[in-house]
C-alpha cells in the first residue's frame, strides 16, 4: 500500500467514517480524541462506545487509529470514527433486544455528513427494511463496504449486507495479491484488500494486540481507501471515488470481466493519490450499475420469474456467499495451513430473520453480475 507515501498527499482528514459493529471504544490511545460519539443520534446510540468483543474497535483502529503509543495506526489516521453497537452474535438476549435495528442505524448515517459506512459483518438473510435503508443511504451519498465473509471453504450461501445492491463486497487477499482460501467468492465480490496477519484486539479487554485475518480487516482497509481519496478530493462523489478506486484496482484480467475472488481487483489508493489530474468519471454515473441491477435467485441459486412480474435482471451467479465477515484466527489461511480461535459475526436475527417472499415461494434477491 506504501502507507508513508500517501499520507504526504492525504491522510483521511475531513472525512468521517460510520463503523457499525460490535461498538467502538474511543478510550484506546489509538483513538482518543478520534471518535465522535457526541455525533450519534440519541435514538440509535444504545452502547455505542461499549465494544463488548474488540472487534468494532480494532475497524475503528484500521481505518483511522493514531499509532499512538505502539498502538495501531490506520491506513488515514486523519479520519474520524463515528461509532454504532448492532446486534451481532455474542450479546445475550436482553442485549440484542436493546440493539438499534440495522435499518435504522443506516438511515440515521444517511442523515449525517459521514461519507464511508463499514460493516464488517453478515447474514444469511435478507433483514425487513435493510435493503431499502442502504438504498436511501446511496441515493444520500454515502460510499458503503462489507465484508464477503470468511468461511468459503465449509459453506455456500448468499451473505448480506455485502449482496445488498449499493454495496461494495469486499473480499481478503494476502501481500502478494492471492485471494485467502478463507474469503468467499461470488458474484458479490467488488474490490479485494490486505486480510492475513493483521493486527487486532485480542478481546474485549483491549489488553494486547493479536494476529488476525478476515475480509473484516480487508474491509476496513477498503473503507479507510475511500476515506484518503475523499479526502483529497472533497468535491468528488460517492459514484467518483468508488470509481477512481475500481479503475486503479490491482488487477491483470479484463475490466469488463470481473474476478469472483477479487472482483475489480485489487484496492490500490495510492494510484489515485499520486495523480493529481485523475478523472473520476462522472458524478452521477454509478460504477457498479451492472452489479446494482437487481434480480432473483431461487433456493438453488437459479434465476426465477416470479408471477406477475417482469423479467429479473442477469443473475449474479450462484448463491454463494457467507455468513459472516471475520476470522479471528491466529494464524492466515491463504494455503491449507491451520486455523484456530475462528469467529463468525452474524447479525443476530432472531424473529425478523425473513427472506423475500413472492408468491408461495422464497427467493433471494441479488444483485446481478453478467458473467463470472
Amino acid at each position: 500500500m506504501k502507507a508513508e507515501v500517501m499520507w504526504k498527499v492525504s491522510t483521511g482528514e475531513g472525512v468521517k467514517v460510520a463503523v457499525v459493529d460490535t461498538g467502538v471504544n474511543p478510550s484506546t490511545p489509538a483513538l482518543k480524541g478520534k471518535v465522535l460519539a457526541s455525533e450519534v443520534p440519541q435514538d440509535v446510540s444504545y452502547k455505542a462506545t461499549e465494544d463488548y468483543s474488540g472487534h468494532g474497535t480494532t475497524m475503528a483502529e484500521l481505518i483511522a487509529g493514531s499509532g499512538k503509543n505502539g498502538t495501531l495506526k490506520g491506513l488515514a489516521p486523519g479520519a474520524e470514527i463515528v461509532p454504532y453497537r448492532v446486534a451481532l452474535t455474542g450479546l445475550d438476549e436482553a442485549e440484542v433486544r436493546k440493539a438499534p435495528h440495522l435499518a435504522k442505524i443506516i438511515r440515521a448515517i444517511a442523515d449525517s455528513d459521514v461519507k464511508v459506512v463499514n460493516m464488517a459483518f453478515g447474514a444469511r438473510f435478507e433483514v425487513p427494511g435493510v435493503r431499502e435503508a442502504i438504498k436511501y443511504a446511496h441515493d444520500k451519498g454515502k460510499l458503503l463496504f462489507a465484508g464477503t465473509g470468511n468461511d468459503a471453504k465449509e459453506t455456500r450461501f448468499t451473505g448480506y449486507p455485502a449482496a445488498y445492491p449499493y454495496v461494495v463486497g469486499v473480499a481478503a487477499s494476502d501481500e502478494s495479491g492471492t485471494v485467502a482460501e478463507f474469503s468467499q467468492h461470488g458474484n458479490y465480490v467488488d474490490l479485494a484488500a490486505p486480510g492475513l496477519d493483521i493486527p487486532r484486539w485480542c478481546d474485549e479487554d483491549l489488553r494486547d494486540y493479536c494476529t488476525g485475518a478476515g475480509t473484516s480487516m480487508a474491509t476496513a482497509i477498503a473503507s479507510a481507501s475511500a476515506a484518503l481519496v475523499w479526502s483529497a478530493h472533497p468535491d468528488w462523489t460517492a459514484n467518483q471515488v468508488l470509481n477512481s478506486l475500481i479503475e486503479t484496482a490491482g488487477r491483470d484480467w479484463a475490466r469488463d470481466d470481473p474476478s469472483t475472488y477479487l472482483g475489480y481487483g485489487l484496492i490500490r489508493p495510492r494510484k489515485v493519490l499520486e495523480n493529481k489530474n485523475f478523472d473520476p468519471g462522472p458524478a452521477d454515473t454509478d460504477p457498479l450499475a451492472r452489479e446494482n441491477a437487481v434480480g432473483l435467485l431461487d433456493d438453488e441459486g437459479k434465476p426465477v420469474k416470479p408471477a406477475n412480474s417482469p423479467s429479473p435482471a442477469p443473475s449474479k451467479g450462484t448463491a454463494s456467499s457467507a455468513p459472516g465477515a471475520e476470522d479471528d484466527g491466529t494464524s492466515a489461511v491463504a494455503s491449507d495451513t491451520d486455523s484456530t480461535g475462528t469467529t463468525t459475526l452474524w447479525v443476530a436475527l432472531g424473529a425478523a430473520a425473513a427472506v423475500l417472499v413472492v408468491g408461495a415461494g422464497a427467493f433471494a434477491v441479488v444483485r446481478s453480475r453478467r458473467g463470472a
